[in-house]
């Protein structure tokens, strides 16, 4: 049986309530039960959840379901990789110790099939943002994640989540519609890094728009899309690259 890899992102587990991420993270469930058959890796390109931080024993609770398919899939061997995106960047180590997978803080370079890939979740790169690029330094400091854990979980997961929820309505007014080739941030940023080295395909999340660009010079951009309202993937089978679609709904 053919063995492909598959890219998802922008789960945002969590939100907007715990009734319609649950709705959510089933359906979710439901594709990674369809596509591990065939999956020999999966990439979640960040923004997995709407928010996270690690604590030394403490972690935010729920999303159960999720964890428990993943760990699964891990033990079956296949290999996992979690990209940090601007909700979840306070992933550590729980995830490795678990379930093996590997954690991604930017961009991750990777050949397969014969074929150069440039991953990234996608935020804080190309023109603009310049407000988020200095507090994504900030927030990954590793004085202000250290001074941040001082707080006891209850008061500091409380204040990061409705910064998490006020970031999110934020970023999904600005992700639509599609602004045009010249003007997608993200396919810009793949030009400027392909006049340096040329890769096969530029994949990412953090825009919440599937969406497949022709950067020319045999470069294509892919989107990943968001599970809010498209259920979008890309999944390459060792040949060729392709946008697919699970389940349409609107939750």
């Amino acid at each position: 049986m053919t063995k492909n890899i598959y890219f998802a992102s922008d789960f945002h587990l969590g939100s907007p309530n715990h009734e319609q991420s649950r709705i959510r993270e089933d359906r979710i469930v439901r594709w990674l039960n369809l596509i591990e058959p065939t999956c020999s890796e999966l990439f979640l390109m960040g923004d997995i959840f709407d928010f996270w931080f690690e604590y030394k024993t403490v972690i935010p609770k729920g999303f159960i379901r999720l964890q428990g398919k993943l760990a699964a899939m891990s033990d079956a061997g296949i290999k996992l990789y979690f990209f940090k995106g601007n909700h979840d960047m306070w992933v550590e180590d729980y995830f490795t110790k678990e379930m093996g997978m590997q954690i991604v803080s930017d961009e991750l370079v990777i050949e397969r099939g014969g074929k150069s890939f440039y991953l990234h979740h996608g935020d804080g790169l190309g023109p603009g943002d310049r407000n988020y690029r200095m507090l994504r330094k900030v927030f990954r400091n590793p004085v202000c994640h250290w001074l941040f854990s001082l707080l006891p979980p209850r008061i500091g997961l409380g204040i990061a989540t409705g910064w998490s929820v006020k970031s999110r309505n934020v970023n999904i007014k600005e992700d639509e519609p599609f602004l045009g080739e010249k003007e997608e941030w993200l396919a810009v940023h793949s030009k400027e890094v392909l006049a340096k080295q040329h890769y096969d395909y530029f994949i990412y999340g953090h825009r919440h728009l599937p969406m497949i660009i022709d950067l020319g010079d045999n470069s294509m951009y892919y989107n990943t899309g968001d599970w809010f309202n498209y259920n979008s993937y890309v999944v390459f089978d060792g040949e060729k690259l392709s946008l697919e679609y699970f389940e349409k709904s609107d939750s």
